[in-house]
């Protein structure tokens, strides 16, 4: 049975995921996803600074968004964590289906040799 909390999500192209520093501070950053399993998928550069925080403190926030980050639902508390093998290439995948434009970043990420994390985000 699906997680209601997760509805409000079907259909939606960003979600603002908040990450938070060691001060407390919480950093909003427009992404993309695709909900799978109860759960969200992200991708994004291994090296970026959402993924050193995830690391450093696991507890997120995510909302419905525009792509200009602006915050159009409730916040809902959850968790990150960094995935690997089988369930990135999964997520991967549905990413690819869900944005066109991904096909095109992966081309150029190959390329430019920049690494990507996938990140899970589970409602708490």
């Amino acid at each position: 049975m699906p997680n209601p909390k997760l509805t409000q999500f079907s259909g939606q192209k960003y979600i603002s995921l908040e990450t938070f520093k060691k001060n407390g501070e919480g950093v909003k950053t427009p992404v993309w996803f695709v909900l799978h399993k109860d759960a969200f998928y992200v991708y994004t550069e291994a090296d970026s600074w959402k993924v050193k925080r995830i690391r450093n403190n696991p507890r997120v926030r995510v909302a419905i968004c525009n792509m200009r980050g602006v915050v159009k639902g409730p916040w809902l508390d959850a968790t990150a964590s960094l995935v690997e093998g089988d369930e990135r290439l999964t997520a991967n995948t549905l990413l690819d289906r869900k944005y066109f434009l991904k096909a095109i970043f992966n081309f150029l990420s190959r390329i430019n040799r920049h690494k990507r994390a996938m990140i899970k985000i589970a409602a708490s």
